[in-house]
C-alpha cells in the first residue's frame, strides 16, 4: 500500500524503521511490548505498519509511547537513570492498553511477536536442563564445560548450588564434603592429565600453538567433566518470545525443587519489566498459573501411583548404550509419497498406495532425488523425511545427556538422575594412571547420594557427578535425526556422543536399509584429538581477519 508521510513524520519514523520507503523493512529502537502489540494490531488493520505505528502508537497518548521508547520526540538528553525509571512507570501506565490489544485477539500465538534476552547466572546444571526442556520459541546458550575450567573458587568456596532443603537438613555436611571432594579431585587431576595428553599427542610443527592448546584443553576437560556434580554452577543466556517465556515460567513456578521455583520467581520479576503483557499469566497469583500448578501436581501424583503399582517388577535397562525400540516399517514408502505429493494433483492416500506397489529399485531412485544433490550437512532435507519416526532409549552419562538434550525437534523424557546405573571412566584417565583418584571420588558421591536419596530423592540429584549414567528416550523424525547424527558425529565432538550419534544412524540403516542414503554425512571414523582440526580452522579464520582472540574465548 502506498503511504504518504510528511517530512516531520519521516524524521520520526526513521528512528524506528530501517527504511521509510521500501516494502520490506525492519523495526528498531522499540521495546518488545510495543513491537508485539504493533504486530498483533497489524494483522487486523488496513494500514501499513509505518502508518499504524504513527497513528495508533507514537501519536496515541494512551500508549505512553514516548516514555516507553526512551526517546521522547523533540526532547533533549537528560538523566539516564530517571529516563529508565520513567520508562518503567510508563509501561505500567500503558499496560491496560497493550493487554486489551493482546487479549482482544484471543490467540496465544500473539505472544510470539515480542521477545527478550534473559541472563540466568549461577544456577545448577540441573536447573539448566529444566530451562532447556522448554524447546520451542527459545534459544538457550550455556557455559561450556569443554572450554572453561570449573576449578575456580569465590571467597574460598567452590561454585556449586547449596540446595536450601539439604542445607537445613541432617545431610548438609555430607553434601558439602562430597561436592568439595569432587571439585578438589577435578582440580588436582588437571595438571597430570594435561601432561599425559601433551606426551601422547605432541604438537606438530605446522600446527599453531593456539589451536593445539585449545584442542588439548578440550580433550582434558572432556575427560574430567564427569567429576563435576550436577549442582555445579553454570551461566545461561536465553532468548525467547513471550509465549516461550510464559510456558517456561509456569513450569518453573510449578516445579518441586526450590531452585527452579526461585528462578521462576526472579525470571517473572525481570521479564515483567520488559514484556509484561506476555508473561502476566505466569504471575504466581494469576488464575492460569494456579490452575496449571494444580493440574501438574494432580497429574504427577496419579502417574507416580500408577508407576509404583505397575512397573516395580519390570526390568530396567542395565547396559549403557543406545537401542532403537520403535519405528514405522512403512517409513520409506511414506517419505516417497510425501516427496511426490507437492508435484502432483493426486491424494496423499492414493500416492502412498501407489508407492507400496512400487518396485524396490524405483522406490530407491525416488528416495535418491531427496539426497543426491545434497553437498553438505547444512543443506536441510525436505520435510518429507518427517514422515518416518523412531524411538530410541539411551543409557549414557549425564554429561552426554546434557549435550544431546539440546536438540529441539524431538520428544524426549528422562528419569531422575541417580547413581544406580554406574559411571563411565574415560580411557585416557585409565591410561594416565589416574583411575584410582577418579573412582574414589565417584564412590564417595555414590554413598552420599544414597544417604540423601533415602529422604530427598529429587534434591539428591545435585550431588551426582556427571559421569554417572542417566536413562532417557528420544522420539524423533528422520529429518531431525539426520541433522542430529551428522552434527554430533563430527570430529570435533565429544567421543561419547559421537558414538551415540553413530549408533543411531547405524541402527536405523540396519532396520530400514532404504533410509541409509540419508545419513551420507554421518562421520563413522574415530579421532583421538578430535577438536584439533576445528581449532586450526578457527585460528586460520582469525588470522585472515586480523583478530587477536583465541578460538575459544
Amino acid at each position: 500500500m502506498y503511504e504518504d508521510f510528511t517530512p516531520q513524520q519521516l524524521k520520526i519514523l526513521d528512528r524506528y524503521v530501517t527504511s521509510t520507503s521500501n516494502n520490506v523493512f525492519a523495526l528498531r529502537n522499540l521495546p518488545e511490548v510495543i513491537k508485539g502489540a504493533l504486530f498483533s494490531r497489524y494483522s487486523r488493520s488496513s494500514l501499513g505498519l509505518r502508518s499504524l505505528l504513527l497513528k495508533e502508537f507514537i501519536l496515541n497518548e494512551e500508549t505512553a509511547f514516548s516514555s516507553i521508547s526512551g526517546a521522547p520526540i523533540g526532547s533533549k538528553e537528560g538523566n539516564e537513570g530517571q529516563e529508565v525509571e520513567d520508562q518503567l512507570i510508563a509501561i505500567k501506565k500503558a499496560q491496560n492498553f497493550y493487554d486489551r490489544i493482546l487479549d482482544g485477539y484471543g490467540d496465544d500465538s500473539i505472544g510470539e511477536l515480542g521477545g527478550a534476552h534473559l541472563a540466568v547466572e549461577n544456577i545448577s546444571m540441573l536447573a539448566a536442563k529444566v530451562i532447556q526442556d522448554c524447546r520451542i520459541g527459545g534459544s538457550p546458550l550455556e557455559k561450556s564445560t569443554r572450554y572453561i575450567y570449573f576449578d575456580q573458587k569465590i571467597d574460598g568456596e567452590y561454585l556449586y548450588y547449596r540446595e536450601p532443603i539439604i542445607m537445613t537438613s541432617a545431610y548438609r555436611d555430607v553434601y558439602i564434603q562430597t561436592c568439595n571432594t569432587l571439585f578438589e579431585t577435578y582440580s588436582r587431576l588437571i595438571p597430570p592429565l594435561t601432561e599425559f595428553m601433551e606426551k601422547r599427542f605432541p604438537r606438530e610443527n605446522e600446527v599453531s600453538k593456539v589451536a593445539y592448546t585449545a584442542a588439548l584443553r578440550a580433550k582434558v576437560l572432556d575427560c574430567l567433566r564427569g567429576l563435576l556434580p550436577a549442582g555445579s554452577l553454570t551461566n545461561m543466556g536465553v532468548y525467547g518470545n513471550g509465549r516461550f517465556f510464559e510456558a517456561l515460567l509456569q513450569k518453573l513456578n510449578s516445579h518441586n525443587l526450590a531452585e527452579m521455583q526461585d528462578i521462576g520467581k526472579k525470571g517473572f520479576q525481570e521479564l515483567n519489566k520488559l514484556i509484561p503483557s506476555f508473561v502476566r499469566r505466569a504471575d504466581l497469583n494469576h488464575k492460569h498459573q494456579i490452575a496449571f500448578s494444580q493440574f501438574l501436581e494432580q497429574m504427577d501424583k496419579e502417574i507416580k501411583t500408577a508407576a509404583d503399582r505397575d512397573t516395580d517388577s519390570l526390568n530396567r535397562m542395565e547396559t549403557p548404550g543406545v537401542r532403537l525400540i520403535g519405528y514405522d516399517s512403512e517409513g520409506p514408502i511414506k517419505i516417497a509419497a510425501a516427496l511426490l505429493f507437492s508435484q502432483s494433483e493426486a491424494s496423499l492416500q492414493e500416492i502412498q498406495e501407489f508407492c507400496r506397489k512400487m518396485p524396490s529399485d524405483q522406490l530407491g531412485a525416488l528416495l535418491d532425488t531427496a539426497c543426491n544433490a545434497r553437498d553438505n550437512r547444512r543443506q536441510k532435507s525436505p520435510r518429507a523425511l518427517e514422515h518416518a519416526t523412531f524411538t530410541f532409549e539411551i543409557l549414557a552419562d549425564f554429561g552426554n545427556f546434557r549435550d544431546l538434550h539440546r536438540h529441539r525437534i524431538l520428544t524426549q523424557e528422562r528419569q531422575l538422575l541417580t547413581c544406580n546405573y554406574g559411571y563411565i571412566v574415560p580411557q585416557e584417565i585409565k591410561e594416565a594412571s589416574l583411575e584410582d583418584d577418579y573412582c574414589h571420588a565417584m564412590e564417595i558421591a555414590k554413598t552420599a547420594f544414597e544417604t540423601i536419596a533415602e529422604e530427598l530423592p529429587e534434591e539428591a540429584q545435585y550431588v551426582v557427578p556427571m559421569a554417572y549414567n542417566i536413562h532417557w528416550y528420544f522420539h524423533v523424525n528422520l529429518r531431525s535425526l539426520q541433522w542430529l547424527t551428522e552434527l554430533r558425529s563430527s570430529p570435533a565432538g565429544h567421543p561419547m556422543y559421537r558414538y551415540i550419534a553413530q549408533e543411531m544412524a547405524k541402527q536405523v540403516s540396519e532396520a530400514l536399509p532404504p533410509l541409509e542414503r540419508f545419513f551420507k554425512f554421518v562421520d563413522f571414523e574415530g579421532y583421538e584429538l578430535g577438536r584439533l582440526g576445528q581449532e586450526i580452522r578457527l585460528v586460520e579464520k582469525n588470522q585472515k581477519r586480523g583478530a587477536t582472540i583465541t578460538p575459544t574465548e
